[in-house]
């Protein structure tokens, strides 16, 4: 019998702990604790009729299809619509740009393999998402992170923290950011930084790896154009997009894309074909209905002003809950799914977590939001699953659990 199986693993994986927030989520099965952690969608803007429909019609006409293996790149079908769905956005791709993933997760896990080798460096915001931080770290990279501004990306600091690193002869290998309603922070990059961090990208060679999830969902303000479609109306080929419809459609269909220069994408189909080989044709069909006949833009602006309210509501109740005196801060985006929270220094979020869940609220810590040297006295909260009475009491109980510590710290 062999005793000692992790002198077996490889070193990639020998120290790696995978997601620590789906470790979290093992926690919270009390139906009395009102979670504000995971990023779920809500069951309510799910288009389960539509959904029915056209998979009753799939299933009867195509189910040879549907039960056999598919192309490696994606179904045609879907690539057409997210050609469509794309030039909406003013993005111009064609095939040759995309390839299927098996959500927004594969897509980032298909990025680290292709770019990155032990000890190559990530540049990225403080904080960012943790999924993409524990996607790359798979391959042993080192974290060079940079505090997010209240819009967005730090761009100076970003040159600065590449010039540092040149003098050790070092570069970034790319340079990934959420610049829409960004997860953790709901933070949105301006326009202006947007500029700046392409004029950046081409000074140093450094790709930018922009990840979409939640640029539909903007409750607020104007659209600012994505870095990709930025990127094109100077010529292009410094931008690698990744999207999923796990926010915008249905997250349980495990469906994304991305989008790139045809080399890139190339290569990341090869990677494709020795991890999953095919994403399932049945979970495409579905995503290509979405965006051709389910009533896409019309479930979007529903989504839009569902999700708006909910924002409203919150951070209304986060005002009356938290005064000024005790110092707890948040952010306040003009979308997506997220708020970020700072509490005062004294309080270790990862500690407030088990004592918060006594108070049946729950959130995930901050510190897993860091490639390096974490914030502990900060954590994300999500608005989008819980009702609009749920999330004032939560955020009731959220305030009584800090209060408490506070009170205990002195």
């Amino acid at each position: 019998m062999i005793q000692d199986w992790n002198n077996r693993f490889s070193e990639n994986i020998r120290e790696y702990g995978g997601y620590s927030i789906g470790k979290l989520f093992a926690l919270l099965k009390d139906p009395e604790i009102i979670s504000l952690a995971g990023g779920l969608p809500s069951p309510d803007m799910f288009l389960i009729h539509e959904m029915r429909l056209v998979s009753g019609r799939v299933l009867e006409e195509d189910i040879e299809k549907v039960m056999q293996y598919t192309p490696i790149k994606g179904e045609k079908v879907l690539l057409d619509a997210i050609v469509r769905f794309l030039d909406r956005d003013n993005i111009r791709v064609t095939d040759e740009n995309i390839v299927v993933t098996s959500s927004g997760q594969h897509g980032l896990d298909l990025t680290g393999r292709l770019f990155l080798n032990p000890g190559d460096i990530v540049l990225l915001d403080r904080p960012t998402f943790a999924g993409a931080i524990v996607a790359f770290q798979m391959q042993r990279p080192e974290f060079a992170g940079v505090d997010i501004d209240e819009d967005g990306s730090n761009v100076e600091g970003f040159r600065a923290k590449i010039e540092s690193l040149g003098k050790d002869n070092k570069k970034p290998k790319f340079i990934y950011v959420v610049p829409d309603f960004q997860n953790p922070s709901g933070i949105t990059m301006s326009l202006k930084k947007r500029l700046s961090l392409l004029d950046l990208s081409r000074e140093y060679g450094i790709p930018i790896l922009e990840d979409s999830p939640y640029r539909d969902f903007r409750y607020r303000g104007e659209t600012i154009s994505s870095i990709y479609a930025l990127d094109q109306e100077s010529g292009g080929g410094n931008v690698i997009g990744l999207y999923t419809f796990s926010k915008l459609f249905c997250p349980g269909l495990r469906v994304g894309f991305n989008i790139g220069p045809p080399e890139v994408i190339e290569a990341m189909t090869n990677i494709k074909e020795g991890n999953i080989l095919n994403t399932p044709k049945y979970n495409q069909d579905m995503c290509a209905a979405f965006l051709t006949e389910m009533g896409m833009e019309e479930h979007i602006l529903k989504c839009r002003k569902y999700y708006g309210e909910k924002l409203e509501v919150f951070l209304k109740t986060m005002e009356k809950c938290f005064p000024e005196e005790m110092g707890v801060t948040w952010t306040k985006p003009e979308g997506g799914l997220f708020l970020w929270v700072t509490v005062p220094e004294q309080i270790d979020t990862h500690e407030l977590f088990y004592e918060a869940i006594k108070y049946k609220v729950a959130f995930v810590p901050g510190d897993v939001f860091f490639g390096e040297n974490p914030k502990r006295n900060t954590m994300r909260i999500n608005f989008s699953f819980a009702s609009k009475e749920q999330l004032a009491t939560a955020a009731g109980r959220l305030a009584e659990c800090i209060r408490s510590q506070l009170s205990l710290s002195g």
